[in-house]
């Protein structure tokens, strides 16, 4: 599959209470009904690399992904420049009057800049759509083990996509998904609730020795 075609392949519809960044204009964050075109723009420039290393999360979040369009990416990295293969004067995206941060963002980038990896390194996700409590967008659910199991052969097309990389897990229903698609990954502590520190250190040694 080309990386036009694994693009098309993310702007389908989704179940309820899920958001697809790549299709869906949220009117009450979205700048613009132009958003979603923007956001693939966006995805397109982050994968188009040859990564040493993929990181897998378990879903999008409503600071993040949601907003940006790249996993584990928050509109205030964007916009500072500190995502590889993007412009740092891109426009916002959103209307909110302070961009959009996320933690998990913030310490997932800053770890591979620290590393030197930042610019051949991928971030995806197991469920690729960003699951929402009812009524409403911003905010995070984990998804369901259907929805988890319904975006297995996206994330399958995207290792394909992009073969050669070591794969991490960024917390446990990542690596439940790649498991279910014959992959052993490299596990990581998601840096949420506290796991920051062994998230850094995690990856550290891995990519040392990888």
């Amino acid at each position: 599959m080309s990386l036009e075609n694994f693009l098309s392949a993310l702007q389908v519809q989704v179940p309820a209470n899920t958001f697809n960044p790549w299709i869906h204009h949220d009117p009450d964050t979205d700048v613009d009904s132009k958003a979603p075109e923007a956001r693939v723009d966006r995805l397109r420039a982050h994968l188009q690399c040859k990564p040493k290393a993929i990181l897998v999360g378990e879903a999008p979040g409503y600071q993040g992904c949601k907003i940006s369009g790249i996993p584990f990416t928050s509109e205030r990295l964007l916009l500072a420049g500190s995502i590889p293969r993007l412009d740092r004067r891109l426009s916002r995206l959103s209307k909110r009057d302070r961009p959009w941060s996320e933690p998990s963002a913030s310490i997932v980038w800053s770890t591979l800049h620290m590393l030197g990896i930042a610019d051949r390194t991928i971030l995806w996700n197991a469920y690729p759509w960003h699951p929402h409590e009812q009524g409403k967008l911003n905010s995070n659910r984990t998804p369901t083990p259907s929805e988890r199991r319904s975006g297995l052969a996206i994330l399958e097309e995207l290792l394909k996509l992009r073969p050669g990389s070591k794969v991490f897990a960024v917390g446990r229903k990542a690596e439940e998904s790649l498991a279910e698609l014959g992959v052993s990954p490299i596990p990581l502590r998601h840096p949420a609730r506290g796991g920051a520190s062994q998230f850094r250190s995690g990856l550290s040694q891995s990519i040392r020795y990888a």
